[in-house]
């Protein structure tokens, strides 16, 4: 990702969430992997994904403004530990052999209480002092899934920047945003604190075939004119497997059919439902036998098809 989120973006500083998630969306519908084959545009994507996935949240985004988290949402260094600080010149206590008690050191270091909110001491060390405790950073990444996987639940294997790779459980339902906490993960800690954590923040990939609105999932059956008219059963896929879906005659493009609790999985055990919209496609060639057939209707049973949208827009 660019060291700067607005630039990826293209938006100023001063840009409102709307402009920020506009930019996102316009950079997504022509650099997309799915959309551009181009691997530069690859990259622009990835910047982009990135930079939305930082700037989206107000409180990451005025953490970022205030320098706290890079552009990859880690944190930055606010201040020295207290092994810089003794070396540092004019100490007192640089270069001596017996340390003493570090107390008021750390309270110039981190407060009045000296400690950080997460660290602590322990007795030890050279002369009886008390060595630092304290729990490793939380490392923020982003990870791209498909749409199935975010949908149907299954696992990605990732490698992490000190190159161990892991097998990470994506769970069913999964939404856009969402994020999952690999605990142990993170920054190691210092003296015998914990590592800190690694959160994923996903991004669900756009789809050919399928889109999510909220629980629901909605996908494109095409259908034959014949299918159209007469009705018919015919297949469709669902996320779980095909169904046989009954088309009832009359059937227009953009009509649609809903598959109860076939949707994204819902807290609790339910699940939203599948959409199933209608496109009625012509055959490959009109024949004659067909042109014929439909002029002959026509002379009889004609009718106005734009009838409706003319009305809607009085």
């Amino acid at each position: 990702m660019a060291d700067d989120p607005y630039a990826a973006l293209g938006v100023s500083r001063t840009a409102t969430e709307a402009e920020i998630k506009k930019a996102y969306r316009r950079i997504a519908k022509t650099d997309h992997p799915d959309l551009n084959d181009d691997p530069a545009a690859h990259e622009r994507f990835k910047a982009a994904a990135a930079a939305y996935d930082l700037l989206k949240d107000p409180e990451q985004r005025a953490r970022f403004d205030r320098g706290e988290i890079d552009a990859q949402g880690q944190e930055r260094p606010q201040r020295q530990y207290y092994r810089d600080f003794s070396q540092g010149a004019g100490n007192p206590y640089r270069g001596e052999a017996n340390y003493g008690d570090f107390s008021d050191v750390f309270a110039d270091l981190f407060g009045e209480g000296g400690a950080p909110r997460r660290g602590g001491f322990r007795q030890g060390g050279f002369g009886g002092a008390r060595s630092f405790d304290m729990r490793g950073q939380d490392y923020r990444y982003t990870l791209e899934v498909d749409f199935l996987t975010a949908a149907r639940g299954g696992t990605t294997r990732i490698t992490l920047p000190d190159g161990h790779m892991l097998d990470v459980n994506i769970p069913a339902g999964s939404r856009d945003g969402q994020t999952i906490r690999l605990r142990g993960k993170g920054g190691a800690g210092m003296g015998e604190g914990s590592p800190g954590d690694a959160l994923l923040t996903l991004h669900v990939a756009q789809d050919p075939d399928w889109r999510a609105e909220g629980d629901d999932v909605v996908t494109t059956l095409p259908i034959s004119i014949d299918e159209a008219v007469l009705g018919a059963k015919v297949e469709a896929q669902t996320l779980h497997g095909p169904v046989m879906l009954t088309i009832p005659k009359g059937a227009s493009t953009g009509r649609k059919l809903r598959l109860r609790g076939r949707g994204l999985a819902k807290p609790g055990g339910t699940r939203g439902d599948h959409f199933v919209e209608l496109k009625i496609v012509m055959p490959p060639q009109v024949d004659d036998e067909l042109a014929n057939f439909m002029e002959k209707w026509r002379g009889k049973h004609a009718y106005d098809a734009r009838a409706e949208q003319r009305r809607g827009g009085r």
